[in-house]
């Protein structure tokens, strides 16, 4: 066990963990920060996703040794104090069904608008083809983020 020191959506968290431990497991069952879900703990499905310096990454294959040092950003903190644009549009656009991927797609929506403000559905399509929704509400998915990127580029 080693004293990790983490800084997740604007707070310092020093944690008495294994830096080899995932950084999903220590954000849910340390943290207590549960909006990050386990999907399939191989980094193929995109459940897991938050931000590390702002790009989307796969909690579930990040150890906490690699996470250290860098801005984490998960779904409670993406829109912490306002809701964010893509969360706007996902609720504009009933986006979920079953709504367990949903934060996994979010903020990966959002790492794309932050790098391509008007994204086209090709490059909709290749941000978001790591994140697997078995509601299959693609079409839905991609048009919270064009409503998303019209709201960012207002």
């Amino acid at each position: 066990m080693s004293h990790i020191s983490l800084q997740i959506n604007n707070q310092r968290h020093t944690l008495d963990a294994d830096p080899d431990m995932p950084l999903l497991w220590a954000l849910r069952d340390i943290l207590q920060m549960t909006g990050t879900k386990y999907g399939c703990g191989i980094g193929q499905c995109g459940a897991c996703t938050v931000h590390l310096d702002g790009v989307a990454t796969r909690s579930c294959q990040t150890t906490l040794s690699d996470a250290q040092g860098k801005q984490i950003v998960t779904i409670e903190g993406l829109g912490a104090s306002t809701l964010h644009p893509v969360q706007r549009a996902w609720i504009a656009e009933q986006v979920p069904q079953c709504g367990y991927c949903q934060s996994g797609q979010i903020m990966s929506a959002a790492a794309l608008l932050a790098t391509t403000r008007n994204p086209t559905d090709a490059q909709i399509d290749d941000a978001m083809s790591g994140n697997i929704c078995r509601c299959a509400t693609y079409f839905r998915i991609r048009k919270a983020i064009h409503r998303a990127a019209q709201e960012v580029n207002a």
